[in-house]
């Protein structure tokens, strides 16, 4: 299956990141896009706690793969010897998606919606040199006075949400064939 269209939600720390990328993509869910999303972590990180068996055939049986399996929900925890690009996971595992957000990944060549608040920070990345300028594409802020190349969508108008899914589905999203039924 093709890569689907990546979309990354970036800003520096406390800017709105996560709750702006939930939102967009309950946003997209509830007008039938179907929406999967990449969380960039600097740290590892465990599904589950210490106490259970799947921590424990993880870390203390050492297996390379571990899935984890109920009525509802599958997870697998796998190692591997250097992190995957957001394209690599997206390509692997979720290329059936019309659109997958991805969280992060500013230093990574993927489309960005830059969340800057100037509520928590005096500036955005756009225009500091630290993120590659060319790949930010529209921004959601609190600031009234910024005027950067690209849409903007402001957290004082009460329908920016509304508006900001509507630019991401008519710009980014791409509908998959539906499933065959068997």
């Amino acid at each position: 299956m093709p890569q689907p269209p990546l979309l990354s939600i970036v800003g520096r720390k406390h800017a709105g990141k996560t709750t702006t990328a939930v939102r967009l993509a309950a946003a997209l869910g509830a007008r039938g896009v179907r929406v999967m999303t990449i969380k960039h972590g600097t740290h590892t990180f465990n599904l589950d706690p210490s106490n259970t068996d799947t921590y424990r055939h993880f870390h203390e049986g050492g297996a390379e793969r571990v899935a984890m399996i109920a009525p509802d929900r599958f997870a697998l925890v796998m190692r591997w010897p250097e992190e995957a690009t957001p394209q690599e996971i997206a390509e692997r595992h979720m290329g059936d998606a019309d659109i997958v957000l991805c969280e992060g990944f500013k230093r990574h060549a993927i489309p960005k919606v830059e969340v800057f608040r100037r509520a928590a920070h005096e500036r955005p990345l756009f225009g500091s040199g630290e993120i590659d300028d060319e790949q930010v594409v529209a921004m959601v802020t609190d600031a009234e006075d910024l005027t950067p190349p690209f849409p903007v969508f402001r957290f004082g108008d009460p329908a920016w949400l509304q508006q900001l899914a509507d630019w991401v589905e008519r710009h980014w999203v791409r509908r998959a064939p539906p499933e065959r039924g068997g």
